[in-house]
């Protein structure tokens, strides 16, 4: 038996890369799955998994409209019966320098990145809150998707770094409101191959088949597959990276250092006098990409 089984799970922006690894692992520990993707992708996903004895149906829908998230849970009760597992995962990129980005651009991006995983998370919460309001108490789980560039701040993607920023926060949000109805929230950042990160030569399939695949995106799904186990139920509002063989956990914006009055507005000329104190010579500069490295 899976690990999963009797669990029904919905994964967005499931035809390809993470989001197609993350349907398979989930259908084949056990639990049914609602492939969502545009076009015909999630039936190409649906057919693999049903191929490999899983079971699994297909839906076709913009995760940025708001009648989706809706349709979703509506459709994992209707062909499976319940919803467990929620993974947010569709996006898309429209990367440009911010002098030069368009309101095109910039709004196409949050709104099925950051929009979109907030139209799901909103009808699963509406779901699950109704389910706990009812007696029902079974532990729920939503795993969300960032990227290094949302918890770094990356060049050429102001759209797309704040729309991945803005879901850790999402994320911690509905932790907070949500947690007393049994539900975790989490997020992931896949460092792997996909649809969006095809143009970065140093994530190439390696030409020697027994070498193994660092970027290869199944290797993110078995940690975003355990945060849905009732193993994980104590971790909840927590961010993570990733990727290969390695396993991140993420923490920022921490209390570094601060400077106070005693029951009195602070004046310039006191913030200026103190401001050594309050940076205690750290650097004040843009602060390093510091990514975690392979190995």
């Amino acid at each position: 038996m899976g690990l999963l089984e009797g669990k029904v799970a919905i994964v967005t922006g499931a035809g390809s890369g993470v989001g197609k690894e993350h349907s398979l692992l989930l259908a084949s520990e056990g639990a049914c799955v609602v492939v969502n993707d545009l076009g015909d992708s999630a039936e190409q996903t649906v057919s693999e998994i049903r191929e490999l004895g899983g079971t699994a149906v297909s839906h076709n829908g913009n995760v940025a409209e708001w009648s989706t998230g809706e349709d979703l849970v509506e459709r994992a009760q209707s062909e499976f019966g319940d919803l467990h597992i929620l993974i947010n995962n569709a996006g898309i990129l429209r990367d440009a320098m911010s002098f030069s980005m368009t309101e095109k651009e910039f709004d196409e991006v949050i709104a099925v990145h950051l929009k979109g995983h907030f139209v799901c998370a909103r009808a699963a919460a509406v779901y699950w809150r109704n389910q706990a309001k009812a007696g029902e108490t079974a532990s729920r789980r939503m795993i969300h998707t960032t990227s290094e560039s949302g918890l770094f701040g990356g060049p050429a993607q102001s759209n797309y770094a704040s729309a991945k920023g803005g879901i850790l926060t999402l994320s911690l949000t509905l932790g907070r409101e949500l947690s007393k109805y049994g539900v975790t929230t989490n997020v992931v950042a896949p460092r792997a191959r996909t649809g969006l990160t095809d143009y970065i030569q140093s994530m190439a399939a390696p030409e020697d088949e027994d070498e193994f695949d660092v970027y290869d995106p199944a290797n993110v799904s078995p940690f975003v597959v355990w945060l849905c186990t009732d193993d994980a139920k104590d971790v909840n509002g927590q961010a993570f990276i990733v990727g290969g063989s390695g396993v991140w956990w993420m923490r920022s914006w921490s209390h570094i250092n601060h400077i106070q009055l005693e029951d009195q507005r602070w004046t310039i000329d006191e913030i200026n006098a103190r401001k050594d104190e309050l940076f205690s010579g750290e650097d004040t500069g843009v602060p390093a990409f510091a990514a975690p490295k392979f190995g």
